[in-house]
């Protein structure tokens, strides 16, 4: 027997957009804060960057890799890991599908 959401059969339609909505905002989050340590580390290093880059050049690298960084995860991590939710909540049985046998597998 399925467990009945304590909000109702109204929040069912709502879930599959909040969760994967909500998702990529924290990991957005997250991502936006490595992105500013990586800028931080690289802002602190600027007196050994800049020997070899310039001054000019330090800072466009530094800017550079913290936009690289928070781009990347971005698109490798947050955008795929919310369409599997969306995909998730959208699917109305998961019996019989390839994630309930790839789970049955793993545990």
């Amino acid at each position: 027997m399925q467990n009945i959401s304590i909000w109702g059969s109204w929040w069912k339609p709502i879930r599959k957009w909040f969760y994967p909505i909500w998702l990529l905002y924290e990991i957005s989050y997250r991502f936006y804060e490595y992105s500013w340590a990586v800028h931080t580390y690289l802002f602190n290093a600027q007196d050994q960057i800049t020997c070899y880059l310039g001054g000019l050049g330090a800072q466009i690298l530094t800017i550079s890799c913290g936009m690289a960084t928070f781009s990347i995860c971005t698109a490798f991590l947050s955008v795929p890991a919310c369409f599997v939710l969306y995909k998730f909540f959208s699917t109305q049985n998961l019996t019989g599908t390839e994630l309930e046998r790839k789970m049955k597998i793993w545990f």
